[in-house]
């Protein structure tokens, strides 16, 4: 899902079961991560032997034990019978080769890169001492949300009761494609040795350099749009509190000055219980919301003010409403995208799994959750409200004193994950610029705290100018989706696979890997026309397949970017909000 503020694996883990993934990444560990002399062979042959030692039930300590034997010995009186073992599995020396290691660490261990100054087995312990979430915590951070169940009912609206359900199945179904793509490119190129953390190692292993940093920059800007949308929702919140007498800029004002001040925590761990208690408020509001709708009017103020719907009889249809537009229809799909939006941080649910074989079910059980939770609550309001069902939906309900409540447990959930991706966007960021980029200080670091701290109200700055800029939540989160959240989750998932499988099936019989050395023997290359054609030709028409799905996934986006840019100019021409203005988006003073 689009906002998972369960998930804080860029720092470490999950604080919520924190000391588990507690496991910072060195920047010169980081930086042999992305190492463009690695081929794509080494990637290929360390995740191999990992993926079967896991098959055999070797978890995270069993190889973190084995490796530690390896190095000091399991008995000194013994010294040569189990040095005589070690050598069938973990040869000693890094000069040695062998064509059939058993164990991971048969050659990589002693092999140090002077640049890193970082030993093998040094990154390979700290990789595997963040390998503790099981496939049920995974669940448990998929199926974490904080604006996906609020739009639900508004893309229901524009559906209709079967159309609504339909939309929901068929690009249910399409994610969990895309996130069993990602999966087995997971599975194929991961391993201790070369721990894959984020999708930008995923485009870097794939496509190179140019593809990590391109889907870095795409990763920052949908954290700090998810901020300004989040930041537009709390301001609309405090906005109906005020009952419109507060100026609107100020409210989102209100909130960007409230995260430049929390957001200067820079360990997530302390976020920990008040992440799982935000939670539960958003299944209080998403509970109350459907009781007082089933017992009250729709707020007819806000959805004229933002959707300029007169009030009238509230109608319901089973299919698309008469009078919806391609353009409306493709703006309510885009808010279905949300609720499978969080492919983009598959990567790091993976690399903090035991196993990650099982994340699969993991995927599978949290989507079947979200698809059922999701159409519950949308055809409820939807049976209540009809065509005067707001996004988002509490937001909807008339009476005043529900409002209050429901905004009241928003406003603290919102600012905790409005914080919270301000907090990874900033990290993200901080990691590919000033470190990667400038060769700055680690975050650790006294200079790199001093950065930090300047960075932050920067961020929030840019949060605030978003949010007062184009106050209309249902348009710029429809954007954020076409832009970012439709990539992590149809577009890029698809193009990876498909690139990792033509490189995968180039590989000829004939070619070698020497994982003392790392040297690849290539019998051609790209160059070659030969090579396109082994790579193209096993299962080609599923390759065929992925690309064409890329294409529409493209294309779907495109027009999505289009549609959402054209409602916002439209809802700019109404006079519904205004930009940096008092006007509220939700209603009248």
């Amino acid at each position: 899902m689009a906002n998972n503020i369960g998930n804080l694996a860029l720092d470490g883990g999950d604080p919520r079961t924190a000391p588990v993934g507690e496991v910072a990444v060195p920047t010169p560990v980081r930086r042999k991560m992305h190492d463009p002399n690695v081929q794509f062979e080494e990637y290929l042959y360390y995740a191999r032997i990992q993926r079967e030692q896991e098959r055999q039930g070797l978890g995270p300590e069993e190889r973190e034990r084995m490796y530690r034997e390896a190095i000091n010995g399991v008995d000194a009186t013994s010294a040569k019978e189990s040095g005589d073992e070690e050598k069938k599995a973990i040869p000693e020396s890094g000069d040695e080769k062998t064509s059939e290691p058993v164990n991971e660490k048969t050659t990589s261990s002693s092999v140090v890169h002077s640049a890193s100054h970082v030993s093998a087995g040094e990154w390979e312990s700290a990789s595997r001492a963040a390998r503790n979430a099981t496939w049920g915590a995974v669940v448990y951070l998929i199926t974490t949300d904080i604006l996906g169940p609020s739009n639900a009912p508004w893309a229901v609206s524009q559906f209709g009761y079967v159309g609504g359900v339909m939309m929901y199945f068929f690009m249910g179904i399409m994610a969990f494609f895309a996130g069993w793509q990602i999966w087995r490119m997971f599975l194929k190129l991961d391993s201790d040795r070369y721990p894959m953390r984020t999708f930008g190692d995923l485009g870097f292993r794939i496509f190179g350099t140019y593809a990590r940093h391109g889907i870095n920059v795409l990763q920052s800007i949908q954290l700090l749009f998810n901020v300004g949308v989040i930041v537009i929702g709390n301001g609309q919140s405090l906005s109906q509190m005020s009952k419109y007498k507060l100026c609107f800029s100020i409210c989102i004002l209100v909130w960007a000055l409230a995260g430049m001040i929390v957001g200067q925590i820079r360990t997530l761990q302390k976020f920990g219980h008040l992440a799982n208690f935000a939670i539960w408020l958003n299944v209080l509001v998403i509970l109350f919301t459907m009781g007082v709708a089933a017992h009250s009017a729709p707020n007819y103020e806000a959805v004229f003010q933002s959707y300029g719907i007169s009030k009238g009889p509230i109608h319901h249809t089973v299919w698309i409403p008469s009078g919806t537009t391609f353009y409306t229809q493709l703006g309510a799909a885009m808010q279905i995208v949300y609720a499978y939006g969080g492919a983009m941080l598959y990567c790091e649910f993976m690399a903090e799994m035991k196993r990650p074989l099982d994340f699969i079910k993991a995927q599978f059980v949290a989507e079947i959750f979200i698809f059922v939770c999701y159409l519950i609550f949308g055809l409820v309001v939807y049976s209540q409200q009809g065509q005067f069902t707001y996004n988002p939906a509490n937001q909807g309900l008339s009476p005043y004193s529900w409002q209050t409540v429901t905004n009241a447990l928003s406003l603290l959930s919102g600012l905790l994950a409005a914080v919270l991706y301000g907090n990874i966007g900033i990290k993200v960021i901080y990691q590919n610029i000033v470190e990667d980029l400038f060769g700055g200080p680690e975050l650790t670091t006294k200079k790199g705290k001093l950065i930090w701290v300047g960075m932050v109200p920067l961020y929030w700055t840019v949060a605030f100018v978003l949010g007062s800029a184009i106050p209309q939540f249902t348009n710029i989160s429809s954007l954020v989706a076409a832009v970012c959240i439709m990539q992590f989750t149809y577009t890029f998932p698809t193009l990876l696979y498909f690139g990792m499988t033509i490189k995968e099936d180039a590989i000829h019989p004939d070619e070698t890997f020497d994982p003392a050395t790392g040297a690849v023997h290539r019998i051609d290359s790209w160059k070659d026309l030969s090579r396109w054609k082994r790579g193209m030709k096993n299962l080609w028409y599923v390759k065929v397949f992925c690309f064409l799905f890329f294409l529409a996934a493209l294309a779907t986006a495109i027009l999505g970017m289009y549609t959402s840019i054209k409602d916002i100019i439209a809802d700019f021409a109404l006079g519904h909000a205004t930009s940096f203005g008092c006007t509220s988006p939700v209603g009248y003073a």
